[in-house]
């Protein structure tokens, strides 16, 4: 049964229901004031929410009217209030309508977490268009893609990938090309250290190349004066986040307003403890969705801080949780095995924390009392909560309440988000207990896969409750209680840091090699990363495995293959283990993967 919602699933929800069905029938309206047990177990949370009606922008200038001087993001030292920021989003929407932007134009955005990318999102939402959201470090035909995928003629990038786009240009509908500097956000004291360090490795742009540099972008917006602002609905296409989807075959899933801000609101009424003027880490990527939608969409639309992190490392990450006392931080599990080692944490005060969320990957039970204990070490009141989700629902749909954890269990659904378990496909629920497809349906439910019709029909299926359901290709099971407990994943993935890795792609780049015969590409354990990338290769008759060749294919991937999603190393095999229908058995290179892995660690 659906743990959500559903009269028939526990008397505990008939009580819940009826708490709220009678306060309605006493105001004559929903009141998101009603208060009951969120799933019976965290305190006042409540069962139905009231969502944001417009856009994602027209919410960030709702709380930048009520909050004005509030800081709404720092970076590198440097503080924007919301007045600020707001005014700056105007100010570049109006540029991208004076280059020709328009209503539903896709914009494709190349940039890790800085001020420019925050004001080119939003100011695409404020222009009606669409935010194509990428991996700046994605390989140069992965970034061909991406613009053909979303049909991009408008590009916004950093100065230091400007080479990767240009190489590619001619290959794609790209008219305009802007171009940042990291260096333009910075304070001036800031500013003489990057130049020393990171800014004088990047390579410099010809005067002459055809990019319009951020500094001539803005001054655009003297030429705009009116009809800049685009009425655009809530569930208009407001987002593209890129996935494999069920098929592992990488698709633009189609996001839209009313779904980050109906996750805006839900992060908020599942942190009951939160403030305005909360400050959140946001090291997580703007091209993910955790990133995006949980650290920065999330914070800014209910007057939170931001603490944007361009280039993630620990290091990095422990120096601003520390330096800023920030109150939330998400993350992945590699992140936070990475905190638990540096020396620079071990006289941290962590006191200031209210919430430490976990993600993108299964957090082992080990790593959790570790965590919860490092915590506990450093001053914090409180322990990590691990949430579930998919980038077809934003990222977050699941999470730990915030004072009933079960161990290994992801939590229980977000209000008004259902979950159920059916047998792997169907619509078949299965009993509490059984172990079966996780489906997901609720207000942050993607509109759709960009121009695959056919594989949203197959993901975003209709039941006869009415719902359309999430098929998310996830296995899980649901106790008595409605809290989910994770077992693995039906369709094929390596998840390294965080990063989805589909193997069907990267096979795909290795056999293009001339070299190449048949490759297959697993995730091995690794005691940082959780899993790391590894290829095996059989080489074509008469090619000798060398260096030289190794070599060759290594250079080969880098050019097509986003760094995350690297090989760490290739091993070439004379043939490979082969199923009883003559497939590269690839759970057997698994096997012996893993068993390196235990060997080595005894």
């Amino acid at each position: 049964m659906p743990t959500r919602n559903k009269i028939e699933v526990s008397e505990e929800i008939k009580r819940v229901t009826k708490i709220v069905t009678d306060k309605i029938a006493e105001t004559g309206t929903k009141n998101t004031e009603v208060k009951i047990p969120w799933s019976g177990h965290t305190g006042d949370v409540p069962l139905f929410l009231d969502y944001f009606e417009g856009t994602m922008f027209d919410k960030i200038e709702d709380v930048a009217s009520k909050y004005p001087n509030n800081i709404a993001f720092d970076f590198m030292g440097k503080h924007t209030t919301y007045r600020r920021f707001v005014e700056n989003v105007h100010i570049v929407a109006k540029s991208l309508k004076t280059i020709g932007v328009r209503k539903g134009d896709c914009v494709t955005i190349a940039m890790p977490n800085c001020p420019q990318a925050i004001y080119a999102f939003y100011a695409v939402n404020l222009v009606g268009g669409i935010a194509n959201m990428i991996h700046p470090l994605s390989a140069e035909k992965e970034i061909e893609f991406y613009l053909n995928e979303s049909n991009s003629v408008t590009a916004i990038t950093l100065d230091q990938f400007y080479h990767k786009f240009e190489s590619i240009r001619k290959n794609t509908k790209v008219v305009n090309i802007i171009i940042a500097s990291i260096k333009d956000e910075l304070s001036k004291p800031i500013k003489a250290g990057y130049m020393l360090t990171d800014g004088y490795k990047i390579k410099r742009i010809p005067k002459d190349a055809p990019v319009i540099r951020w500094k001539q972008f803005i001054k655009l917006s003297r030429c705009c004066f009116y009809n800049y602002k685009v009425d655009r609905r809530s569930n208009d296409p407001a987002v593209i986040l890129y996935s494999g989807g069920t098929t592992g075959t990488t698709k633009g899933i189609v996001l839209t307003n009313k779904n980050f801000n109906a996750l805006a609101a839900q992060i908020k009424a599942t942190n009951p403890m939160y403030t305005t003027g909360d400050k959140m880490l946001a090291a997580m990527p703007l091209f993910h969705g955790f990133g995006l939608g949980v650290c920065v969409h999330s914070m800014l639309a209910n007057g939170g801080r931001c603490v944007l992190i361009p280039r993630f490392t620990p290091k990095s990450y422990a120096k601003d949780l520390v330096k800023y006392k920030c109150n939330f931080v998400a993350g992945v599990p590699t992140l936070f095995e990475a905190l638990l080692r540096l020396p620079s944490m071990e006289k941290a005060d962590l006191s200031s924390l209210k919430g430490v969320f976990s993600g993108g990957d299964s957090l082992s039970i080990e790593l959790k009392k570790k965590l919860d204990q490092f915590l506990a070490d450093h001053k914090a009141t409180i322990q990590v909560r691990e949430g579930y989700g998919t980038t077809e629902t934003v990222t977050a749909c699941c999470l730990t309440p915030v004072n009933f954890a079960k161990e290994g269990s992801i939590g229980v659904p977000f209000p008004d988000t259902y979950i159920k378990i059916v047998k792997p496909g169907t619509d078949k629920e299965l009993p509490y207990g059984k172990e079966g497809e996780i489906l997901l349906a609720g207000p942050t439910v993607m509109k759709e896969y960009w121009k695959h019709p056919d594989e949203t029909a197959n993901t975003l299926r209709k039941h006869k409750d009415g719902l359309t359901w999430v098929y998310t290709g996830d296995l899980g099971i649901m106790d008595n209680d409605g809290f989910i407990y994770f077992k693995g994943r039906a369709k094929r993935m390596i998840i390294t840091s965080g990063y989805n890795v589909y193997p069907s792609q990267i096979e795909n780049i290795l056999e293009a090699h001339p070299a190449v015969q048949l490759s297959c590409v697993i995730g091995v354990p690794d005691s940082y990363k959780m899993e790391k990338v590894k290829a095996f290769v059989t080489l074509k008759p008469g090619i000798e495995p060398n260096q030289d060749i190794k070599d060759s294919i290594m250079n080969h991937c880098r050019k097509n293959i986003a760094k995350y999603a690297m090989p760490y190393d290739i091993e070439f095999r004379n043939d490979m283990p082969k199923t009883l229908v003559g497939k590269v058995a690839y759970r057997k290179l698994e096997e012996e993967e893993q068993k390196k892995f235990k060997q080595q660690a005894q």
